[in-house]
């Protein structure tokens, strides 16, 4: 099956040359990539991979990009995190009705990630909720990729936590 998918990267100081970077990411193996570097140190690639899953089409590139810029550090894979604007051109409704299943739902909706005045959510959750709780049709590829794009998301901010930390803080979050 074919996902598509990005990766977004900081740059060290070393990633300066453009034409030599996208020239070592085809060799790497990233010609099924669009290759973004407009934002001075940051690179975007939007991918578009044939694999047997979707974790397999994203480590298969993050493998792919770490050998062709090894400085680099990973921002986000995406997509994961959207607001309900995003989620709501996903599924081919209004964002009021979006919010309007959240208020509505209040006690079930998924949890954001951020709630501030902009709420923020992992998108996997949104469409798994939409599809088992409010009867709306999802494409299996799409959320494939999300929950896989999650979970890198995750472990990237997981390598942060100190390991007695995680195990005292797992039981309290639950």
């Amino acid at each position: 099956m074919e996902y598509t998918f990005v990766l977004k990267y900081q740059l060290s100081g070393d990633e300066s040359d453009a034409d030599a970077l996208v020239e070592r990411l085809a060799v790497a193996g990233c010609e099924d990539a669009v290759v973004g570097i407009g934002q001075p140190g940051r690179l975007a690639l939007e991918f578009t991979r044939e694999a047997d899953s979707a974790e397999t089409a994203i480590r298969s590139a993050l493998e792919d990009v770490r050998r062709a810029a090894p400085s680099a550090r990973l921002i986000e894979a995406a997509p994961d995190f959207v607001g309900l604007t995003d989620v709501a051109e996903l599924v081919g409704v209004s964002r009021q009705n979006m919010r309007k299943l959240m208020l509505t739902h209040a006690g079930g909706f998924p949890l954001p990630v951020h709630a501030g005045s902009a709420a923020i959510w992992h998108l996997v959750d949104l469409l798994t909720w939409l599809q088992t709780k409010a009867g709306y049709a999802t494409d299996r590829g799409v959320v494939d990729v999300a929950a896989a794009a999650m979970q890198v998301n995750l472990a990237r901010d997981a390598r942060r936590l100190a390991p007695a930390t995680n195990r005292g803080l797992a039981a309290l979050v639950g």
